[in-house]
This record gives structure tokens, C-alpha cells and sequence, in this order.
């Protein structure tokens, strides 16, 4: 395990390494703007960052020794590789796993066998759901299960390489408790007609019962 919680640019830097290890294999490893064009990205990244090269240059000098990033000369332009897998004695398929939360936030078990197939291919979720059950459980767990948020399906999981996470805030999206909350405010105004109806019906049953007698 590193020896410290990582910073929200920290684990951004080692996830985008291992991304374009597997999806750009021949420009990796990363030259410093192509990295930063990585964590700058707009799309499958959760929450989106603007980085720029002297802030990315001082992360790396962190990670450089944390053993997380190892930095490649020899050539004209300084390069950087991650050493993610070596420094957490995980597998590649953990590896995986772990980056993809750190580039996207939290997700289901289905959610991280989607978004993480250009970096390892999981047979099922149930092989999923085995390798976080594996980072969970390990004397410094590296992810957590959250709760799961009012109308989800689903719980969600989260990385733990930057510490604990509020589980109340991240265990429910706001689109989800707005959603939640709209259905049950229709369910008892459904309700609330029901009785309402009922009552009306009473009432003429009740007339009606008055008037023949």
C-alpha cells in the first residue's frame, strides 16, 4: 500500500497513465502534455479538471516517490509511465478497476465492467463485483461499497486511494433523490385522490341512505 493518501490530481496522473497504457499503447508512455491533455480531458473523466504542466510536474515529483510514477529518458522528451500495479501488489484487472473509479467517480459493478473494457475485459459482473470484494477486503481496504441511494438498483463503489469518502454525499446522486422524491410526492397525490373519492362515494352512499329512510 502507498504510504499516504493520494490528492485528487495525484490519482488523476496514475489513472490516466494506466488508461493510455492500454488505449494509446504506442505513444505510451506519456510525454508531460500529453499527460496533461489526459487530466484536462472532458469526457469519461468525473469530475472534469484543468491542469496544467508545472502543476502536473509537481504531482509527478510526489508520485515519482510514492513509486507510483517512474519517469523515462534517454529520449528527447522526458516521458512517464505508471508502476500502479507493482506499488499496490494487485493485478492488472485491479489496476483496472481502481483507475477507472479514479477517472469516473463512483459506479456499479455493471457500470465498471463498461467503462473499464479497453483496459482489462471482464468475463461478467460477478468477476467484477470478486476483484472489488478482494480490494475491499484487504487489511487497508483501497475501495468501498456504498450504501445504496434511494431508487438505485444498485450500489455503487467507490476508490479509497484519496481516503474516505462521505458516504452519504456520494452514496446518492441528486438527479437520483430528486427522481425519488418526485415519484413518492405522485404516489401520495395519487393516494390523497383515492381517499378523496372514497369519501365523496361515502357521503352519497350516506345521503342516499338518508333519504329512503
Amino acid at each position: 500500500m502507498i504510504r499516504r493518501t493520494l490528492t485528487a490530481l495525484e490519482a488523476r496522473i496514475v489513472a490516466v497513465l494506466v488508461e493510455k497504457e492500454s488505449t494509446v499503447p504506442d505513444t505510451y508512455p506519456l510525454s508531460l502534455n500529453a499527460l496533461c491533455a489526459g487530466c484536462s480531458q472532458k469526457t469519461a473523466r468525473d469530475p472534469v479538471m484543468s491542469v496544467t504542466e508545472p502543476q502536473a510536474l509537481a504531482a509527478i515529483e510526489e508520485l515519482k516517490a510514492l513509486s507510483l510514477v517512474v519517469e523515462i529518458s534517454g529520449t528527447r522528451t522526458v516521458k512517464f509511465e505508471h508502476n500502479l500495479g507493482r506499488a499496490l501488489g494487485v493485478p492488472g484487472a485491479a489496476v483496472a478497476l481502481l483507475a477507472t473509479l479514479m477517472l469516473r467517480g463512483p459506479q456499479t459493478a455493471a457500470e465498471l465492467r463498461l467503462h473499464s473494457e479497453r483496459l482489462h475485459r471482464f468475463a461478467d459482473v460477478s468477476s467484477v463485483e470478486g476483484f472489488l470484494d478482494e480490494l475491499a477486503g484487504k487489511a487497508e481496504p483501497m475501495v468501498r461499497k456504498l450504501p445504496r441511494a434511494p431508487g438505485a438498483r444498485e450500489s455503487r463503489w467507490v476508490h479509497l486511494l484519496c481516503g474516505e469518502v462521505q458516504i452519504e454525499a456520494a452514496g446518492a446522486e441528486p438527479g437520483m433523490m430528486a427522481a425519488a422524491d418526485a415519484g413518492l410526492a405522485e404516489e401520495v397525490a395519487v393516494l390523497r385522490a383515492e381517499v378523496a373519492e372514497l369519501r365523496a362515494r361515502l357521503d352519497r352512499l350516506a345521503a342516499a341512505l338518508g333519504a329512503e329512510a
